[in-house]
């Protein structure tokens, strides 16, 4: 039987190649927030995200829908397309919280 080994990890982490990625991803991160700055309303690209990774999870436990049955429905106003999408709009709410 497989163990979780505790945190934190025995060994030295902060090599220098990791710190070189570390960098890079610091840098794509910074250029990230500055094109998202740029969007009217931050939150859309982000409930986007949650949106898409709900309906992936969602497809694991046999809930199928599309992306257009998603869009198309409302959470806020209680209409949605099918019943698929209504599961994926609440899986969408939890992660959130």
């Amino acid at each position: 039987m497989y163990t979780i080994p505790l945190l934190p990890p025995g060994m030295d982490i902060e090599t220098k190649a990791i710190l070189k990625k570390v960098a890079v991803a610091h840098r794509y991160l910074a250029e990230l927030k500055g094109v998202s700055a740029s969007i009217p309303n931050e939150r859309i690209l982000i409930d986007t995200l949650v949106l898409q990774e709900a309906r992936e999870s969602s497809a694991i436990e046999n809930i199928i829908s599309t992306f257009d049955e998603i869009y198309q429905s409302d959470w806020a106003s209680g209409n949605f397309a099918t019943a698929a999408a209504k599961e994926v709009h609440s899986y969408a709410r939890a992660l959130q919280k």
